[in-house]
C-alpha cells in the first residue's frame, strides 16, 4: 500500500508541475495550449492504452506475488 500511496504523489507531482508550466508559458503570451489540445484531441486513445497496460501490468504482477508466496498448506508437507 506504501508503494501505491508513493507513486501516486510522484504522478500528482508530476501533474502539478506540467499545469504550471502551461499556465506560466501563457503568462508570458507563449500559447502552448492549442498545439497541446489539439494533440489530445488526436492522441486520446492513447490514454486508454496506457491505462490499460499499465491496469494488466499490475493485476498481472499481483497475481504472480499471491502464487509465489506459501499459503497456510504450501511448503508444509507431512
Amino acid at each position: 500500500m506504501a508503494k501505491q500511496q508513493h507513486r501516486d504523489s510522484f504522478v500528482w507531482g508530476i501533474i502539478l508541475i506540467v499545469f504550471g508550466l502551461i499556465f506560466l508559458l501563457h503568462q508570458f503570451d507563449i500559447h502552448i495550449w492549442d498545439f497541446i489540445w489539439s494533440s489530445f484531441w488526436h492522441l486520446w486513445p492513447v490514454i486508454l492504452i496506457v491505462w490499460g497496460a499499465n491496469k494488466l501490468w499490475h493485476g498481472l504482477k499481483e497475481r504472480n506475488e499471491r502464487s509465489e508466496t506459501p499459503g497456510p498448506d504450501k511448503g508444509h508437507e507431512i
